[in-house]
């Protein structure tokens, strides 16, 4: 084996394991000494990968956050309309954030291990991108009043991740439907009011 597959097979380790470790254990309870030994590496390993275990923790963030996006997409590109594309696009990322290992890793010890501001700054590289472009092709298509697309994309975003978070500590087994008929309603009122309604 190259040493080039070696060391991305040490990473891709890392990750996982890490990734296994902050979804069960939490960020705070999880120390360096557990991510190598569970990953069989030694800590000059991680180290030859990562700053630390902040920065680890940052890789499995990136690619859980992708990994919302991609189903946030799928779920999108297989509606024929504009508006069907947002709707199940805003379910998508409703139902990807009630996972309990996403909810830990995404909305809980995200923002307060790597800061609002680099929290933000990775969500908006992967799910608000891409509810800003669904929302820019609404108001391209006159579906919604035309209107700054960045403080509506950011306007939602926050409602959504909110309602994950709620999601998270609410035990009702219809939680997940009242929040979508919640925020359907919520988008529904971006559409323009039919003349004698």
């Amino acid at each position: 084996m190259r040493r080039a597959e070696q060391r991305e097979q040490t990473r891709q380790a890392l990750v996982r394991e890490s990734r296994r470790l902050f979804a069960t254990l939490g960020y705070g309870a999880v120390g360096l000494s557990q991510i190598v030994a569970a990953a069989g590496v030694t800590k000059g390993a991680l180290y030859h990968h990562f700053d630390g275990k902040a920065d680890v923790f940052r890789a499995v963030l990136e690619q859980v956050q992708q990994e919302v996006a991609e189903q946030v997409v799928t779920a999108a590109e297989a509606e024929a309309t504009s508006w069907a594309r947002l709707t199940a696009g805003c379910r998508a990322f409703l139902t990807a954030s009630t996972a309990p290992q996403v909810q830990r890793i995404m909305l809980v010890d995200g923002p307060a291990v790597l800061g609002w501001a680099q929290w933000r700054a990775l969500d908006e590289a992967a799910s608000a991108r891409h509810l800003a472009e669904a929302l820019a092709d609404l108001v391209a298509d006159g579906t919604i009043a035309a209107q700054p697309v960045a403080p509506l994309a950011h306007l939602l975003s926050g409602a959504m991740n909110e309602a994950a978070l709620w999601l998270a500590t609410t035990p009702s087994p219809y939680a997940l439907e009242q929040t979508w008929a919640a925020l359907a309603r919520m988008l529904d009122g971006l559409r323009p009011t039919p003349p004698g309604r």
